[in-house]
């Protein structure tokens, strides 16, 4: 079963803080979905992404896109 997480919840998982994630939660960034007029993140949609951002960009930190 997937693990959702609020936006507070991936805020403090990428360490990072909740209005900066607001306008990457799904577009061409943070993959996430709306359930009602929330977003919710897929914890390994998000592992995937910080994965795919570390191998395409050659370093540590992953670009918002």
């Amino acid at each position: 079963m997937a693990e959702l997480m609020t936006l507070e919840e991936v805020a403090n998982y990428l360490r990072g803080h909740r209005k900066d994630n607001i306008p990457f939660a799904g577009q061409h960034g943070i993959p996430a979905m709306r359930v009602g007029h929330l977003w919710r993140f897929d914890k390994a949609s998000i592992d995937i992404w910080l994965n795919q951002s570390f191998n395409r960009d050659g370093d540590s930190h992953p670009h918002y896109r």
